[in-house]
Parts: structure tokens; sequence; C-alpha cells
């Protein structure tokens, strides 16, 4: 008898559609670079240079992405099969990693609700261990997930019980709509109680050893000194919950929660995110081996207690793939408002992209979310611990977080979490799948996880910066998906990791286009030679809304979102284009000639109750004097000044088909730019432009309309 499928995948409808897009639009796209080789052979200008790289710049970037469209494919899961075949003993023992750095920017109550959504899993408890990576090395963070340990001894049995869906309490008990059960007011008031110790705390800045009164854990805090720092401070690993001698308040056995803070030394570098993962391989192939490890980002608490099943589908597959290396769950985003102003879902990354990677080698690895077999990224020498209830056990898991363990070892260039970039994630899965692994998406209706996304404009830009300076890193090693990824993998999913590493050159056809075409037009010089009767602007025509509008079917009308969002994300990408992607290339060139060390910049999960409100609001939050903002609201003005005296003076001079073009991308930056202008006018709110920020852009902007003078 055949034994049902765990799993199936087909092809998306939409394949085709792709596929005839890409040959028509590659040809509209060949005949616009012949047109600009053949000016620039006949009359050779500099305009004519620099609108020729705009273009071709703009080409290789599409052209990289059409890869991620090449062939998209949709997966399902049959986890009722699973239980069919497989029965929860079978199960392979689960290790969960959350990883914090910062609990002034992390509250650590967020990081508990994470922890406790997966502690609740439907999955047997004698068989998970769930790993706290505390980067920060905070003792505010231990007495946390102290607290976090007594109220799960009650909140793990509730959830069971009652079949509760939404395991993070802070989500259950916040919405309207939660079950209601006879001890549902004591479980709420137990967390309400716990909460408020741990915010006092925090609150405090520190733990006292009066706040501790389990003597058990007295020993882990006394090692903390008024030295330590998130820079510098001792590891600490402390067992908050043990399987082995832990019950819950109906005698069951509850999983191992486990905190973790390697040691970190001013005078040593610390690979951040990927050093710490590394870590936690060790230190938890001696506690507990076990053979699958899912990672997440401290604010990305679990949606659905079933999703470690829905990744066994793939790794107990009979059919599955030897070479099966990880399952990745899209990113998904809570608190995101009605229209996403700050494009933080990143629908095309995790809706489109990661569909069409997954049909050919897997989707990339995102940094959480993703269920990894520990071989494939550990070299399997510390499998063979699974206590440290011995003192030389101890001693050796101390070690193995030690800051000097890894020097002169092939941690971090061949085994684990791959050093060398702030994207650790991404180049991570790009060096496995160029050795031959490969990687499914998981993709079911109900989220299987969600996380936090930047409710600010300066967060949503700093946000962009490291990442791209993190592809700038990976496109200028050894190991990048040009010269290394092309030889090493199918040529599409290498390109298609190219067009992440390269993104960052779209800031060079955003400058050109943002600014050439505006001071040209303020000084009454035409730079485009195709008029509103000839055939060419016919063709700029095509590409624009044949890029604009390819992108809107995808989110409108495949994706299922709406207009608004669509425009919103196009204005974010001029906003990181004019901002974002340039300080990060100038971060990156720094860095490389040794002038700055920049490091990982933890994003706030803190928003205070006004900016909330704003956002909520779809209202852009400036607030803060950022050089970030300066670009932006300096290209803004110079837009706007180029729009009004180019409406003038071709109402003047009747000479609509010349300038036609530069006035329509005048226009189209003013429409984007709008939020910018009401922030720098008419708003008086805590959220808007800070009137430095203001004059500076406008004084720039004077200053390189009347420097554009000498020039044309």
């Amino acid at each position: 008898m055949t034994a049902p499928p765990f799993h199936s995948s087909k092809r998306l409808s939409k394949t085709w559609l792709n596929r005839i897009f890409l040959v028509i639009y590659s040809a509209a796209v060949s005949l616009l670079l012949l047109r600009h080789i053949r000016n620039l052979i006949h009359s050779p200008t500099l305009i004519s240079f620099t609108l020729f790289v705009a273009d071709f710049v703009l080409t290789i970037l599409w052209l990289t992405a059409q890869c991620c469209h090449w062939n998209p494919i949709e997966r399902q899961v049959y986890p009722e099969n699973l239980e069919q075949v497989i029965p929860e003993g079978e199960y392979p023992d689960l290790d969960v990693v959350i990883c914090t750095a910062d609990p002034t920017k992390e509250p650590p109550v967020g990081v508990v609700n994470t922890a406790l959504s997966v502690l609740a899993y439907d999955y047997p408890t004698d068989k998970l261990s769930v790993y706290i990576s505390d980067d920060g090395g905070s003792d505010m963070t231990l007495y946390a997930f102290i607290e976090c340990a007594k109220f799960a001894k009650y909140w793990i049995p509730y959830c069971k019980k009652h079949n509760i869906v939404d395991r993070a309490p802070q989500v259950y008990f916040g919405s309207d709509h939660h079950a209601y059960f006879p001890e549902t007011d004591e479980i709420k008031e137990m967390y309400e109680n716990m909460k408020s110790r741990v915010e006092m705390v925090v609150q405090s800045g520190g733990v006292t050893f009066d706040q501790v009164v389990e003597s058990g854990f007295q020993d882990a805090f006394s090692k903390w000194t008024p030295n330590s720092s998130r820079q510098h401070h001792p590891t600490v690993i402390q067992t908050v919950l043990d399987k082995c001698m832990d019950k819950d308040i109906e005698g069951n056995v509850i999983p191992n929660l486990i905190y973790v803070s390697r040691e970190k030394s001013i005078d040593k570098h610390h690979n951040f995110k990927a050093g710490a993962l590394n870590v936690m391989l060790r230190v938890s192939g001696m506690m507990t081996g076990a053979p699958i490890i899912l990672i997440l980002d401290c604010d990305t608490y679990s949606n659905d207690p079933t999703t470690p099943i829905r990744a066994l589908c793939h790794f107990l597959d009979p059919q599955v793939d030897p070479k099966l290396a990880f399952v990745q769950f899209p990113q998904r985003f809570k608190g995101v408002n009605k229209n996403d102003i700050y494009a933080s879902e990143f629908w095309l990354e995790t809706q489109i992209y990661s569909l069409g990677m997954d049909g050919l080698l897997g989707a990339q690895f995102m940094g959480t979310g993703g269920f990894i077999r520990r071989n494939v990224i550990s070299d399997g020498s510390s499998s063979d611990f699974n206590t440290t209830k011995s003192e030389y056990d101890t001693l050796l898991v101390n070690q193995a977080a030690s800051c000097d363990f890894e020097d002169n070892t092939k941690w971090g260039s061949e085994i684990g979490f791959r050093y060398g970039t702030l994207t650790e994630d991404t180049y991570t899965s790009f060096r496995l799948h160029c050795e031959g692994w490969k990687s499914v998406l998981c993709n079911p209706k109900r989220p299987a996880f969600l996380g936090g996304a930047p409710s600010n404009l300066n967060d949503s830009l700093t946000q962009i910066q490291r990442w791209y300076l993190g592809f700038l890193e990976i496109q200028f090693n050894k190991y990048n998906p040009i010269t290394y990824g092309i030889r090493s993998m199918n040529p599409l999913q290498a390109l298609c990791y190219a067009h992440h590493t390269l993104r960052t050159s779209w800031l060079i056809p955003i400058y050109i286009y943002a600014f050439l075409p505006q001071v040209s037009l303020i000084n009454s010089f035409p730079i485009f030679t195709s008029k509103v009767s000839e055939d060419g602007l016919l063709l700029y025509a095509f590409l624009f809304l044949g890029a604009y509008g390819k992108e809107c079917i995808d989110l409108v009308v495949f994706g299922g979102s709406s207009i608004q969002k669509w425009w919103n994300y196009q204005r974010m990408w001029l906003m990181w284009g004019v901002s974002s992607h340039p300080f990060a290339l100038l971060e990156w060139s720094l860095k490389s000639f040794g002038l700055s060390s920049f490091g990982f910049n933890v994003t706030s999960k803190v928003v205070e109750e006004e900016q909330k409100k704003r956002y909520e609001q779809g209202v852009f939050e400036f607030g803060v004097e950022s050089t970030l903002f300066l670009p932006i609201s300096i290209a803004s003005v110079i837009n706007l000044l180029s729009l009004v005296k180019g409406v003038i003076d071709v109402s003047m001079s009747g000479r609509w088909e010349e300038f036609f073009m530069q006035i329509f991308i005048a226009w189209f930056v003013v429409v984007s730019s709008w939020p910018i202008y009401e922030a720098m006018v008419l708003r008086r709110d805590g959220g808007r432009m800070p009137l430095k920020i203001t004059l500076a852009s406008i004084a720039t902007a004077m200053a390189i309309c009347l420097l554009s003078t000498l020039v044309f």
C-alpha cells in the first residue's frame, strides 16, 4: 500500500505570463539600449552617456530579478497524513533558538511572549528545547525568563487543554475576541503580574539579589559585575526549565528552557548574530543535540502551534531529497498599518521572489522562521553530549561559548553560519546552495510566525541601510553570486542572489533620474531626444508602464493586496534609493579602507503612544534629526522647484514636446514626495520634519540649482 503524500508542489498559474512578459519586455529594453548606443556613436555627450549608464543599470537589475519569476511554485503540506504514518514518539528532537541582543530596544516581555508561543507548541514536550541567545548579556533578560518559566507551567497546559491557537499571551489576551474559560481570568492575572515584575526590573535598569528568590539562580546572577556591558560580559549558561526534573501544574513533562549568553570582550571582534548563532550550535549540540533547529528573532512569535509538524512534512517525507538543508517559512509581520506606508511587509521579497527561488534550488534563509538540519550547519563534534549535569561537561559547554573558542578553526568560514557580512542569513544560505544543499519554502495560509516591523521612517531607512551594507559585503567577497555562484549552482539561482547583492546599484539610476532631468529643466535644457510625437517616447512609456504595471498585477491581482500598498512600496523604493543605498555604499567604502567599523544596530521595538497613533493613521514619522532624511528632502525640493519653473517656462515658450519627459519625471517625484512636503511645511506634531533638516535641505537644493547654471 502506497503511503499518503506528506506534501505536494505545483507551478503557479502566472508562470507563462511571466515568461511571455520577459520576452516582450527584453525586446523593448534591447531597443532602448541600442538607441543609447547609437546616440553615443553619433553625438556623444556626458549627458547621453549618463542616461545610458542609468538605463543599463536598470536593465541589469531587471534581468536578474526575472530569474526569480522564471519558475515560481507553491507547496502544500498534509500534516494529517504525517500523523497517520509517523507516531509522535518517532518525531525528531527540536531545538528552538530565540535571538535577542538589547533589552532596551527589544523589551524582554516581548521575548518572553515569543518563547511562550513555542514552548506551547503542539509537539512532544520531551523532544522540545528552547534556547534564549542573549547577545546583549543582560541580567534583566535572564530574570525575565525565570519569571517566564514560572508562568509557563500554567500557560502550556492551559493552551493545550483548550486548543488555543494564539499561544503568545500578549496576543491572546490582547484580542477582544479571545476564548473564555473558567480559569482564563486567573491565567490573565498571572500573566499581568509576571509582566509587571519584568517591566519593573527593566525600568530600574538591573536586577538586585533580593529580587532573585530562587537560590539555584543566584550563582548565575553573581557573574555580572558593574563593568559588564553589551560588548563585555562573561559566559552565562543557565537551565531555567529542565524536562528531566520540572513539570507543569498537571504533572506533565515541560520543555527545556535554557538561557545562553556567550562571552564577549572589548578586545575581541565579535561576529554579531552569526557568531551568537554558532555559539548556540555548539552549546545546544552538547546539551540536547536535536537534529533540527528552529531559528527565531526575539519578536517573531509563533502564530500556529502546528508549525513544527508542517516542517516535518518535508523533513520526514520518504521521498525527500537527502540534500534538503532547511525549511523556510516566509516572514510575515504584525502591527503593520492598513496601507503599509513604509513597505515593511517586503511583499516582493517574501511573496514573489521566495516562491521563484523555491522553484529553482529553494528559498533563501531569512534569518528567522527557518528549520535547519544540524548536520548541515555544524561539524557534529558536539552532538555526542546530552547533559551538563557533571562539572566536566559544564566546563566544556562554557568553553564552547568563550570568545577564544573559534580561533584558528573553520567556524564561520566552512562550519556554522558564515561570517563576513551583516546579512549572514542570506550569505549562509547562498553558501549552502553553492555546496549542493537545497531548501523549500513552506507557505501556509495562516502565517506560521509574525514579527515586528519598523513603525517610523528612520528605523525603516536604517534597517535597509544595514541590509544593503551586508549585500555589498557579499558582492565584494570572493564567494559572490556572480563569479563564484554561477560556477557552483544553477545559474538562475545564482542570479537571484546576485539581484539582491547588486541592489545597492539602484542608487545610480535613482540619483541620475532624481536630479539630472530636473536641474536641466530648471535651466531650460532638453536632455531627451524623443518628443511626444515620436516613437521614442512610446518606448519609454511602455518600459515605465510595463515595469510598474507588472508589479502592480503581482501584488494586487495575484497577491490580493491594494493599489495603495503597491503605491507605497514604489514610493519607499525611491526613498531607499536616494537615502539608504548611498549611505550603505558610503559605510562599506569607509569600512573597506579601515575608516569605520559599522556595528549591528538593533532596530528598536519600543514605540511611543503618540507615534503609534500616527503610524496607525498612515502618517509618516520623521521627528528625529537623521542624516538619512537629508538627501530625500533635497531631492523633493529640487523636483518641486523644477516642476514649477518648467511648467511656467514651457507654458510661455510652447516647448511642451521637448520638455514633456522631464516635466513628467519631476511630477512623478513630486507626487511621490507629498509626505515629505507635508512634514516640512504643514505639520506641527512630534513627527514633523525637524526644522534643521528642512532648512538644510532647502539651502542645499538652492545651491545645487545655482551651481547648475554654470554647467548648462
